[in-house]
């Protein structure tokens, strides 16, 4: 078979869900996947993202700016024009920046006008810690993610989110799953010490009553992006390694581009870098946008955003239950059943090509039982003969 066609095969995890590359999939069984989340997910459990927390703060510290950002739509631009007239020029400037979403120009303009600097605890930053100690509970989309994040004896996921949500979604995980943040963070390898949720852009202090340190403001990314450079060379490292995927984020989120400029000019230039993917959500399919992320160096994954991204929350759960690393084999064995029912030849694509990629992804041990299972439940010679391709594909694989 030709690698063209084996690069392109997606696979249906179920009606209604994201189609995923099988290339993931499969880098996924063998632990070379690295989740890297954004605040999308934790709006769920009713936490803002990046522009909404913006509005957050400003309403808390500014009442005359933030009644003007927040008649302000989602889509606005550069040419978006607003009445002014009763702010001052810094007030101005700063709604102008809310409107091209500079959201973290904003706040460093914010914190420099009300506190003077950007650093220790100003009033930005203790408003930005309790608006977001606000969540009760980690969503579902935590614990899905915190189940695709191991590796196999650990679980490892990076994060620009400042909550703890994923921590404690992975509560009852053994081993205990650790967190770090900025300079804590392990350095990215293969090993089993490379583990933990990782909080590259800082992390709330376990303790309400402690200032956290975390990366919000435009001299805050220009101290760890540019002149320390340690959140960059985190993610060129892990990118060496590991198939990286983004998920809660979208194409102008502030920490989206300063993590796409860390690792876009090297994919150029080196080609040990892993290939990257990013979930996007939207009504329909998109085109212009799914070009604008493969010009940036990162492959889009399309799902249906209608019902607050309810899509993408299944795509993640169903990908968790059917997990090479960690799936319940009696799931896996459910799925094999019912599929067989229907001969191949009346299958849809989607069963087929599920059932065909449960059955790549397999070992010969594995590949061997789900054989066993399929045979006992009546399949016909259609499906026993995909194994059998499969099999004898695999065994000429390794050859090579």
């Amino acid at each position: 078979m030709l690698a063209s066609q084996v690069n392109d095969r997606i696979v249906s995890l179920g009606n209604g869900l994201a189609a995923i590359p099988e290339r993931l999939l499969l880098a996924h069984s063998r632990g070379e996947v690295l989740f890297i989340a954004g605040a999308g997910i934790s709006r769920p459990a009713n936490l803002p993202d990046f522009r909404e927390l913006v509005l957050q703060v400003y309403e808390e510290l500014d009442a005359g700016a933030h009644f003007v950002m927040s008649k302000i739509p989602r889509s606005a631009c550069n040419l978006w024009t607003v009445d002014l007239s009763h702010l001052n020029n810094n007030q101005s400037a700063e709604v102008r920046r809310f409107i091209n979403g500079d959201y973290d120009v904003v706040l460093g303009m914010l914190e420099r006008r009300m506190d003077g600097h950007g650093h220790g605890a100003t009033s930005v930053r203790r408003t930005i810690a309790q608006k977001l100690r606000r969540a009760a509970k980690p969503a579902s989309i935590h614990r899905s993610l915190m189940r695709l994040a191991d590796r196999g004896g650990v679980q490892t996921i990076v994060t620009t989110n400042f909550d703890l949500l994923l921590e404690v979604a992975a509560k009852a995980a053994r081993p205990k799953v650790q967190s770090y943040a900025l300079g804590s963070i392990p350095r990215p390898g293969r090993r089993l010490d490379f583990a933990g949720v990782l909080h590259i852009h800082g992390a709330l202090d376990r303790d309400p009553s402690r200032d956290s340190d975390l990366i919000v403001s435009d001299q805050d990314f220009g101290e760890f992006y540019l002149r320390r450079q340690s959140v960059p060379d985190f993610i060129y490292d892990a990118a060496r390694l590991f198939n990286l995927v983004l998920v809660g984020y979208s194409a102008n989120d502030p920490p989206m581009r300063y993590l796409l400029n860390a690792v876009a000019a090297d994919g150029t230039r080196f080609d040990d870098l892993k290939e990257r993917f990013t979930f996007i959500g939207a009504n329909e399919l998109d085109p212009i946008a799914l070009e604008d992320w493969k010009g940036r160096g990162i492959t889009p994954i399309h799902y249906d955003s209608a019902s607050n991204h309810l899509s993408l929350d299944r795509t993640l759960a169903r990908w968790a239950e059917l997990s090479a690393v960690n799936g319940k084999r009696s799931r896996i064995d459910a799925e094999i059943k019912r599929i067989v029912k229907k001969s191949r030849a009346a299958s849809n694509d989607a069963d087929r090509d599920l059932f065909d990629h449960l059955i790549r992804r397999s070992d010969t041990n594995e590949r061997d039982r789900l054989s066993t299972v399929a045979s006992i439940s009546g399949a016909d010679t259609g499906w026993l003969d995909a194994i059998m391709a499969i099999a004898m594909d695999a065994e000429q694989e390794r050859r090579r």
